[in-house]
């Protein structure tokens, strides 16, 4: 898986939000505009009218005061908006700076499809400094995008069960291995329609992009200021292709390749070639620390390290509960996360000094934290429902196994694990749609993107897709870096421009590139 122009008076706001959607439902009626859009506009009227009755939020949110948590009210189905109901989780901080420095609400999305954008307040709660001055014009507003944490949340298995290790190793040795892991995608998929069945053919991103714009109107915003990561770039790029007359601000980072092609069985096998890309880099690192790491002083030795890892975890899992499928989970940190570069190293530079224990304190899962299985079991169920129903997928194994075996001979770190975790998508229960068509619409403002150049989980080439597609948008690329999520990251160059953009819309003359943040150090 996928991850701050003038002050606007609130009541102009809070008219703009009722008046628009009321006479696009009323426009949509007349002219036969198709039945999601009249439903969104409803939808949406109905929300500036209610508002949001914002309380404290719930002790066990882990969300601390000044946050305050509240719900809106969506159709399950936009074609139907006065059907079947689900409330969405919302939360807020407001906005730090005085009254004429407020421009309105920031919404966040961190990624997934499957991750909750409800800590996006505690910025300004844990002091972020990045964000400081963003924070003085904008009520930060986190969400749990439908099916995600509070807001209906689906589920496909038991979150123990999901959870619990060694599970079997995803490099199959032989066609018996694909047999049976074919067998737990399908039953998978299974469970999914058993316990989910009524949601899975409404978890898409045009429904989630849908949800977005009705929270937008029960915040009283006329126009949406939008940051999206990873997963959240493809949402973004969604609402801004349904909705372009309604952004304001848009940040995507760390883009999702929105070519209909790419969504999703395309862009999954490209994440395997940039993963691979990736955690060479990080072994490379390693190599040139091995007097902290000892695990190699040439890639070479550390990739050997590597394998030796992994085989000895296949022939006896680590504690009982570690083995290579566990060691994949822990180890694909490093590649997504510069800032996971040395505690990986560490726990397995311990391991090859003699001490396992750090490793399989990262790699295993805590039966214990039931509160974290259950999040996690619901964000692997909402990552696949969302990719599954999203776009149609093969169902014919042989394309799998085809497409899966070619890349795994000069990919293997990632290749068979993601191949597994889509699979359930060829046995799906409910229906797919085709992918919306990303384009420029009527009224849409510059976007602006930033991209790290060797990014693992969307690889570069997806920034520049989208790029074309959005015209007017600017791209920022943090040259010869490779972290995921880059604005969260302190960079003397990348930082300002973003901060410029959100609390001017200005954007620069051309694209730019950025020297890499400060290299992870030992």
């Amino acid at each position: 898986m996928l991850g701050s122009a003038g002050t606007l008076i609130a009541g102009t706001l809070v008219a703009g939000a009722l008046a628009a959607p009321m006479a696009s439902a009323d426009s949509g009626a007349r002219h036969g505009r198709d039945a999601e859009a009249y439903g969104v506009a409803v939808a949406a009227a109905q929300a500036a009218r209610a508002g949001i009755d914002w309380q404290d939020c719930p002790a066990d949110w882990g969300l601390e005061q000044p946050i305050q948590c509240g719900w809106v009210t969506v159709p399950v189905d936009y074609a139907k908006p006065y059907g079947k109901k689900i409330k969405i989780a919302v939360d807020r901080i407001a906005a730090t700076g005085t009254p004429a420095e407020r421009q309105g609400a920031l919404l966040y999305n961190p990624g997934g499809p499957g991750g909750s954008g409800l800590r996006f307040p505690r910025r300004v709660t844990t002091n972020n400094k990045i964000w400081a001055n963003a924070a003085k014009a904008y009520d930060f507003v986190g969400f749990d995008p439908r099916g995600v944490g509070k807001s209906a949340p689906i589920s496909c298995v038991d979150p123990t069960e999901f959870v619990k290790g060694p599970k079997p190793d995803p490099v199959p040795d032989s066609e018996a291995d694909k047999r049976a892991q074919r067998k737990l995608a399908a039953e998978y998929a299974a469970g999914c329609a058993e316990k989910s069945g009524d949601m899975l053919p409404y978890m898409t991103t045009p429904n989630t992009a849908r949800d977005l714009d009705v929270v937008r109107a029960a915040l009283g915003e006329k126009k949406l200021n939008f940051v999206g990561v990873s997963y959240g770039t493809y949402l973004g790029a969604v609402y801004g292709t349904l909705f372009p007359d309604h952004v304001r601000r848009m940040v995507l980072d760390s883009v999702v390749n929105p070519s209909t092609r790419s969504i999703w069985y395309e862009a999954n096998l490209g994440q395997d070639i940039a993963f691979e890309g990736r955690l060479t880099d990080w072994m490379t690192w390693v190599a040139r620390n091995d007097a902290t790491y000892h695990l190699g002083d040439t890639l070479a030795e550390v990739r050997q390290q590597w394998e030796t890892l992994r085989a000895a975890a296949k022939k006896a899992p680590l504690g009982g509960k570690v083995g290579p499928a566990e060691l994949i989970g822990f180890f694909q940190n490093a590649p997504y996360y510069d800032s996971m570069w040395a505690p990986v190293a560490e726990a397995w530079s311990a391991y090859a000094a003699g001490d396992p224990q750090p490793l399989i304190d990262n790699a295993a899962a805590d039966l214990t934290d039931t509160a974290g299985n259950i999040a996690s079991e619901n964000g692997n169920a909402v990552y696949t429902a969302v990719e599954c129903a999203d776009a149609p997928w093969p169902t014919s194994w042989k394309k799998w196994d085809r497409d899966n075996s070619r890349l795994h001979e000069q990919y293997p770190f990632m290749t068979w694990a993601n191949a597994w975790m889509n699979l359930p998508c060829a046995t799906w229960k409910a229906p797919s749609q085709k992918p919306v068509q990303v384009k420029t619409g009527k009224g849409l403002p510059p976007v602006l993107i930033t991209q790290s150049e060797r990014d693992a989980a969307t690889p570069y080439e997806g920034a520049v897709e989208l790029h074309k597609r959005f015209k007017g948008s600017r791209l920022i690329t943090e040259k010869d870096a490779g972290s995921h999520g880059i604005t969260n990251l302190v960079n003397p160059c990348l930082n300002p421009k973003v901060e410029t953009y959100l609390l001017t819309g200005k954007v620069d003359a051309t694209d730019q590139t950025c020297a890499p943040h400060a290299a992870p150090q030992p």
